[in-house]
């Protein structure tokens, strides 16, 4: 391989279109990755890997943050997230769906998954880790991401364990700025140490180093290190190789957080931080806005001694280790995405639409119901005003949110429901119960996830105008678990965790008394607060 062609697999470029006008000059970089956002044209999506299999010669890996919930491609079955998994307090539903996962993703042509999500979810208020996370426990945590990964990992799917060096303490996203985990050394060892520790030595392929900075490690050892001690992971010598390698042992393949990120951005300039990235430690550099400019940043900074030859040597061979591992070089383009007949047979088949509506449903939990609302009967709940919350998604292709699941199970059940009107607020004459659909899930760049009122009551004055002791009221989050800390006079709350089709289905099931709640929560959906638990 010419040097050209070694920086150019150090670079997993994404695409969104599945489009030939995409790909071609991605390729022409000859990069060692491309990362498959989700799109709802299987065909295209299966055109467009051929494309990319068939233009080059060291065979690319496919990467996706494949977490569940609604960033699912719509055309493969939908699985819950990672704290709806770890809601089902199950191993072997975590099993179940990993080993799924990996088969569907496997048939489309991917190698790699950017999961599973380690950080721990302390700061309730934070909105990237949330419903990424597995939950607050750490041994649980452990648990759950040990079958995740063992799971995908026998499937011949390589896992990714992030965000190193630990993320969920911080409730701000590393997407805007360059946050911090603020744990002392020993502290961080017990916790995050023992978590990497034991995902370390359960065999994980590869680990996504971010845009956290660890000031009391490199304090420890920079004693007057200033502005550098919140220096991002990405670029840490330090973090990635004395810490996570030297100390931890890891010998598999490091990859940058996404590089686009105002973690990284705000810390130093594009032409510097390309080539700081690899040589401080991560082997891949993962996204690029101008993939031409950052790959010639790359080229310059090992021309100009930014970036070694020892490192990028180093960096291209576990890259081609890790690819060697999967048996990338073994396999001919036809047999790495199945053909377009074949693959539709593959995905959402009986048992895993199955086996996921199996999942979802374990998931759901019941937080508290104080005022004894449930189950729902249309005798006695019939007239129903639902305040609905639409929700977004950052990533490219997430499935569309709708309430329509729940709304349609609801009504053949007998319940009439409308939608909030601002102008003709529900009152005790004309409505049996105020139900709040919501639930964001966690989601890049939002900063704060919280109830709106202003936004689902239409307007300021609006919002002061509270139900619950003039009309029953429920709540259900199909996102993030800690919307009781904006309403706590709210007596019965569900957190569902995901708005997809099967959990919303499942909580029908269970509104109506169908079914039992077995869900048991990941945090503390109280927030510590003994206010909300009335």
């Amino acid at each position: 391989m010419s040097v050209e062609e070694l920086v150019g697999q150090l670079f997993v470029f994404s695409t969104s279109q599945d489009s030939v006008e995409e790909i071609t000059p991605l390729l022409a970089l000859k990069p060692g990755g491309i990362n498959r956002f989700p799109t709802s044209d299987l065909a295209a999506f299966r055109a467009a890997t051929m494309i990319a299999l068939e233009c080059t010669g060291v065979p690319p890996i496919f990467t996706g943050d494949i977490e569940g919930g609604t960033i699912s491609h719509p055309f493969a079955t939908a699985v819950p997230n990672l704290m709806g998994l770890a809601a089902s307090n199950d191993l072997a539903t975590t099993d179940a769906i990993a080993r799924l996962v990996a088969r569907e993703s496997r048939s489309l042509g991917y190698d790699w998954s950017f999961g599973p999500v380690v950080d721990l979810n302390v700061a309730f208020r934070s909105a990237i880790v949330g419903t990424r996370s597995f939950g607050s426990d750490p041994e649980k945590v452990t648990a759950q991401a040990v079958t995740y990964i063992n799971a995908l990992q026998d499937e011949g799917i390589a896992a990714c364990v992030k965000h190193w060096p630990g993320d969920g303490l911080d409730d701000r996203d590393q997407h805007l700025l360059t946050t911090v985990n603020p744990l002392s050394v020993d502290e961080w060892h017990a916790l995050f140490g023992r978590i990497y520790g034991a995902v370390i030595a359960s065999g994980v392929m590869t680990v996504m180093s971010a845009h956290i900075a660890l000031p009391a490690y490199i304090r420890a050892r920079m004693p007057n290190a200033g502005r550098d001690a919140f220096q991002p992971a990405t670029v840490s010598r330090l973090l990635n190789q004395d810490l996570l390698r030297g100390e931890l042992g890891f010998e598999g393949l490091v990859i940058s957080d996404a590089t686009g990120m105002g973690g990284l951005t705000s810390w130093m300039e594009r032409s510097e931080a390309v080539p700081a990235v690899v040589e401080n430690g991560c082997d891949m550099f993962l996204f690029s806005r101008a993939p031409d400019r950052d790959y010639r940043f790359m080229l310059d900074g090992l021309r100009s001694g930014r970036l070694s030859e020892a490192r990028l040597y180093e960096a291209v061979t576990r890259i081609l280790s890790l690819k060697a591992r999967l048996g990338l070089h073994e396999r001919d383009p036809q047999s790495r995405i199945e053909p377009l007949e074949d693959l539709q047979e593959q995905l959402r088949t009986p048992e895993h639409l199955e086996t996921a509506q199996s999942a979802c449903g374990q998931s759901i939990t019941l937080v508290k119901d104080t005022q004894s609302l449930l189950p729902l009967q249309p005798a006695s709940h019939r007239r129903i005003v639902y305040i609905a919350e639409a929700g977004y998604s950052f990533w490219d292709g997430a499935l569309p949110r709708s309430y329509e699941p729940f709304l349609s199970a609801m009504r053949e059940r007998g319940f009439e429901l409308r939608p909030y009107d601002p102008d003709a607020m529900p009152t005790r004459e004309d409505t049996d119960l105020v139900l709040y659909l919501v639930g964001q899930e966690a989601t890049p760049s939002a900063s704060r996830i919280y109830l709106d009122f202003v936004k689902l009551h239409g307007g300021m004055r609006k919002a002061m105008t509270q139900f619950p002791r003039e009309i029953p009221t429920a709540l259900i989050s199909f996102g993030q678990p800690y919307y009781l800390y904006d309403a706590p006079h709210v007596a019965t709350c569900i957190n569902a965790y995901s708005a997809i089709a099967p959990v919303q289905q499942e909580v029908v099931r269970r509104l109506a008394g169908n079914i039992p709640f077995t869900g048991s929560s990941p945090v503390d959906p109280f927030c510590g607060q003994d206010q909300l638990r009335y």
